[in-house]
């Protein structure tokens, strides 16, 4: 309309004369009402937004149908073909056809849509897929004398027709998305897509630990190859948990991951994390799940990254699996049609139970540090570049040739050490630092579990001896971090000291901001930030926590801001606190290059022990490496 007016100007007519306005004037569409194909690609595209999401909502109708096994295979990264099967209570045959009807469902009765327990409950997953896919359904109910089939191809539904199954559910889906090409445009490699897949595998085999899967490509024809499989667990929860994330994410993780078990009104959570010197350098092993649903939430990660906050550097990331339950009605499935976002009626309430339950988890680990730290201890020696001994060779008389074979070797009598000097490398010899002290022992100290010390080395590092190995002490890391654990519990005794500003500074913030941080004010208080309202969308700063000395209020206050836009929660405050106690420990504790006594040595060991979190530094290093004495014994073949 613009453009036919500017050429009507250019051309010296009348933009007033009827003939342009006729041809300018917005065309008035009547309103009509969408036919069940066009209504049912519309949906496909927020619940199916690639193979990985239909496998999701198959997956997940199996879960609800009881499965205790499940198989799927896929295709071309899930684009020419998914099939999943399982042992389910199956569909009986005259209820095929309603299971391809929009909004039909046998999750719940639409009275109630908080009382959820299922994980379907909408009635959009098949029809969806049958909207833009090449969709059929197998199935054989519990009791049924035979199985029955339903296909459906671009919304047209056919016949039922009878099938051979033994029992439970097979849905298969060809060619998706051949009825809307454009989204196949959308859709990344084959490679990517396949990763999705296992992706969703994965989260849904931790939520269910007691129901088997199996994950086949069969992009080659033929049974394809097995790209993940989880037999399915038996005995406690906690066991059948542990074992099925140890299948998932490594031996590693289940043997540096701490149980976590905790419950507060009505909220319970369980579920495993890892200490803090098995970390990662993405968020990426980190799960949450929400009465058995897999989510994504931002608020959960903020409060992981808070309880954390302590004990790991802003670019670690723990891993994780954590499972909140509660009951339905305390928190709202319905938000989105993938379900993957969830909202609690009480959202402190839950992100403070994550942080209290992972913070008790990790007081109760102590001084226990992961044993990949051992294990990359172990793997960094290496065997010294023995001489060969000669090999002797003679002109056999029957074609055998004697070789020199290992065996132990013992000096003669006469035999004494050559020294450096004599060697004739004296001047570049390295002037190494070690020493020993007689130490006297008492049995109740070479029992402790980081045992005896027994020397120091480079003035740095402590070797103690315990009963079944070794254990070497960074000392500046070890007293760093035990200096820090008492400046905190000062800080929680006696609170956080505030400097009152000669000038209260004014904050302008843009709008519906200043209302967050206000709704903080008491948080902030508790550290020694003191606001208060100041009209319009300003907050006056009256006081700042005397331990961060001259104060930049506005760039903390907008980043107070920032934070609760986008988590929900801040830490600014408490994180620039704790980095000031951390400094402090750090000067105030032993410097590396000290000469410590023995009596030191062992109150240092004594005080670890007795110190929640002496494991790692203030930063997520670890503080000490214990050895075995059997892998000590591997190291010089003994074993």
């Amino acid at each position: 309309m613009r453009i036919a007016g500017i050429a009507a100007i250019c051309s010296g007519m009348s933009v007033a004369d009827p003939k342009i306005q006729a041809e300018t004037a917005p065309i008035r569409r009547p309103i009509r009402q969408l036919d069940d194909a066009a209504a049912n690609r519309i949906a496909a595209g927020e619940v199916v937004e690639r193979p990985a999401s239909a496998v999701k909502e198959l997956v997940e109708n199996a879960i609800d149908a009881k499965a205790r096994r499940i198989e799927v295979a896929y295709a071309d990264g899930g684009k020419t073909l998914l099939r999943v099967s399982d042992d389910g209570h199956g569909i009986p045959e005259d209820q095929l056809p309603l299971a391809l009807s929009r909004h039909a469902t046998s999750k719940i009765d639409g009275s109630d849509l908080l009382n959820i327990h299922t994980f379907g409950f909408r009635g959009e997953a098949l029809p969806s897929l049958g909207a833009v896919g090449r969709l059929s359904i197998t199935s054989r109910a519990e009791g049924a004398d035979s199985a029955a089939q339903i296909t459906v191809h671009g919304g047209e539904m056919s016949a039922l027709r009878p099938a051979a199954l033994s029992r439970g559910t097979v849905v298969e889906l060809r060619d998706l998305f051949h009825a809307t090409p454009a989204r196949l445009k959308f859709l990344r490699t084959d490679r990517a897509e396949s990763g999705a897949i296992i992706d969703v595998i994965k989260r849904l085999a931790m939520a269910e630990p007691m129901i088997g899967f199996t994950l086949r490509d069969v992009s080659g024809g033929g049974e394809g190859r097995v790209v993940f499989q989880a037999e399915a667990q038996s005995g406690d929860l906690f066991d059948a948990l542990h074992a099925r994330l140890a299948k998932i994410l490594g031996s590693d993780f289940a043997a540096n991951a701490l149980r976590i078990d905790a419950e507060r009104e009505g909220i319970a959570i369980t579920g495993f994390a890892s200490l803090p010197t098995y970390s990662r350098g993405s968020a990426t092993a980190q799960y949450m799940f929400v009465n058995g649903r897999p989510v994504r939430d931002k608020v959960f990660y903020g409060a992981i990254r808070g309880a954390y906050s302590d004990f790991l550097h802003r670019e670690r990331h723990p891993a994780l699996a954590l499972f909140l339950e509660c009951d339905p009605t305390l928190v709202d499935v319905n938000v989105h049609p993938a379900k993957s976002e969830v909202r609690f009626r009480d959202p402190g309430l839950a992100r403070g139970l994550i942080v209290s339950a992972l913070r008790h988890g990790l007081a109760e680990a102590g001084h226990r540090a992961s044993t990949t730290v051992a294990d990359a201890t172990l793997g960094a020696f290496r065997p010294e570049n023995r001489a060969e001994a000669p090999v002797y060779q003679m002109q056999p008389r029957s074609g055998f040739i004697p070789q020199a074979t290992p065996q132990s070797y013992a000096p003669p009598q006469n035999y004494a050490p050559i020294e450096p000097a004599q060697r004739g490398f004296a001047e570049t010899a390295p002037a190494y630092s070690a020493r020993m002290e007689p130490v006297t022992d008492t049995p109740a100290a070479a029992d402790q579990p980081l045992g005896a010390a027994r020397a120091q080395v480079h003035e740095n590092y402590v070797i103690a001896q315990t009963p079944d190995g070794i254990v070497i002490v960074d000392q500046h890391a070890a007293h760093e971090r035990l200096v820090y654990e008492r400046l905190k519990k000062q800080m929680a005794q006696n609170g956080v000291a505030a400097q009152a500003l000669l000038i209260p500074e004014i904050v302008e913030l843009e709008a519906g901001a200043q209302a967050s941080v206000l709704s903080a004010a008491d948080d902030l208080a508790q550290f020694g930030l003191v606001i208060e309202d100041f009209g319009g969308n300003a907050v006056c700063v009256r006081e700042t926590p005397a331990l961060l000395g001259e104060v930049d209020a506005q760039a903390m206050i907008r980043d107070i801001a920032d934070e609760l836009a986008d988590l929900d929660q801040t830490q600014t405050v408490k994180d620039r606190i704790e980095a000031i106690l951390s400094r402090v420990a750090c000067h105030g504790s032993i410097r590396s290059g000290r000469m410590m006594r023995a009596e030191e040595m062992n109150a240092l060991l004594r005080e670890m022990e007795a110190t929640p979190h002496s494991g790692q530094c203030n930063h997520g290093r670890p503080t000490y490496v214990e050895l075995k004495l059997t892998d000590i014994e591997k190291l010089f073949g003994r074993r």
